[in-house]
């Protein structure tokens, strides 16, 4: 029979990544989850030098 430890610090350790991730995920893609539910495109592309700009 094999039994697993796990101290304190290795679990708070393996707690703090595990935020850490998930906090990190929504900071990345914070663009898209708002569009999503706004219902709104992400405006996260800037146009390119060879197209024109759309007048607003």
């Amino acid at each position: 029979m094999i039994l697993a430890y796990i101290d304190p610090g290795s679990g708070s350790i393996l707690i703090q990544v595990i935020l850490a991730s998930c906090i990190g995920g929504i900071a990345a893609f914070w663009g898209r989850i708002k569009a999503l539910f706004t219902g709104r495109k992400s405006g996260g592309e800037a146009p390119k030098a060879d197209e024109p700009k759309k007048p607003e």
